[in-house]
């Protein structure tokens, strides 16, 4: 390909991204290059942005470093034997498709024991723009997509705006629900109620959760929570301490606290308030915090006495980006999804978008590469 494309540039903490163009690579035998349609501002990204999450690889600012990866594309072109998507759908130039935004390995430890996605080096193709492909993350108008990323094309009945949260927000708590193993007859507190926690709801009720409760600091959140099926929502300025909420938790399970709590905050604090809230035999699902910067303190005999489960849960296996293009297909109508994208902006104004999310004026903002190009 000789055409070129425009990759928003992450430059360093709180500073503006900078549009820079690159030549458009062909892709390699068994890769794909993707036009991407959309890509939206996760909580991680914004936690990079703001200097809470070291993706730098020690390099001092300003940066030139590709950041995003919650996104929705569509074919470009195809490298030689790339002929059907990951379930065996017939794949073509234009279809599109979802995928991970990460690429296993198969051969590291992680890889060969099964037990977690988190492979050790699945993000070792996260190279600064300025190197090939260059277009390695979702703030930008191509993504390269290598053989060794799952991928699927999206339904037709799924919009953009519902298919661009399924390779990170949905596939991620599908998965941790899944590893968790909440279901039938369970209670779940979810602490958060941003993109990930909303989703999270709708994940829960489809498995026969039975009591759903979702803690946070923003009204306008838990109101959303509420129209996905939470039971119960628990704001923060109501209840402002430790204290109140574990004792509010315990009020709403009849004294015994959740089967099940998911962390999706980012926030190391929220760690021991988190167990706390849980039954004997309860297990804590903790996903929000990936800073390293963050710190919390517990106390290990409550997790010994209670019998309790501490679960580091980061990335996703391709089945459940599956299920949650499945999910979206045929549930969507029964859950305001949406609602989770709430602000649309131009690639071009990508500095507005993070700062608009960063202070709570936005739900989750999603950015258009081609609707001023």
């Amino acid at each position: 390909m000789s055409e070129t494309g425009l990759v928003a540039v992450f430059t360093g903490v709180r500073r503006p991204f900078e549009l820079r163009e690159f030549p458009v690579p062909a892709p390699e035998p068994g890769d794909i290059v993707v036009k991407i349609r959309l890509a939206n501002v996760c909580g991680s990204d914004l936690h990079a942005w703001r200097g809470e999450y070291d993706i730098s690889r020690g390099q001092a600012e300003p940066f030139c470093l590709s950041i995003g990866h919650e996104m929705a594309g569509e074919v470009a072109s195809l490298g030689d034997g790339v002929t059907c998507d990951t379930a065996g759908q017939p794949l073509n130039v234009g279809d599109r498709i979802v995928y991970q935004y990460f690429c296993p390995c198969g051969s590291c430890k992680a890889c060969r024991r099964n037990k977690t996605p988190r492979c050790e080096v699945g993000m070792r193709y996260r190279f600064p723009p300025t190197e090939h492909p260059h277009f390695n993350a979702a703030y930008g108008q191509y993504f390269y997509v290598r053989s060794g990323q799952a991928v699927f094309k999206i339904p037709d009945n799924v919009p953009d705006d519902l298919a661009g949260p399924a390779n990170c927000a949905l596939s991620q708590v599908i998965d941790g629900l899944e590893r968790g193993r909440v279901g039938i007859g369970d209670t779940l507190v979810i602490q958060g109620a941003g993109g990930l926690g909303i989703n999270a709801v709708a994940v829960a009720r489809e498995r026969g959760v039975s009591q759903i409760i979702v803690i946070d600091g923003i009204e306008s959140r838990l109101e959303l929570a509420s129209e996905f099926g939470a039971d119960e929502t628990i704001l923060i300025s109501e209840f402002p301490t430790p204290d109140s909420r574990i004792k509010r938790v315990k009020e709403l399970t009849q004294g015994e606290g959740a089967d099940a709590v998911l962390e999706l905050v980012g926030i190391g604090s929220v760690v021991p308030e988190g167990l706390e809230m849980l039954s004997s035999g309860g297990d804590y699902l903790m996903i929000g915090n990936i800073t390293q910067k963050q710190r919390s303190e517990i106390k290990p005999a409550d997790l010994v006495h209670g019998g309790k489960t501490l679960h580091g849960l980061m990335w996703y296996l391709p089945e459940s980006l599956q299920q949650a293009l499945t999910l979206l297909s045929t549930r969507a109508d029964r859950y305001p999804f949406h609602k989770i994208l709430s602000h649309h902006f131009p690639l071009s104004a990508i500095n507005d978008a993070f700062a608009e999310q960063d202070c709570g004026k936005v739900q989750r903002a999603a950015l258009l590469p081609w609707d001023d190009s």
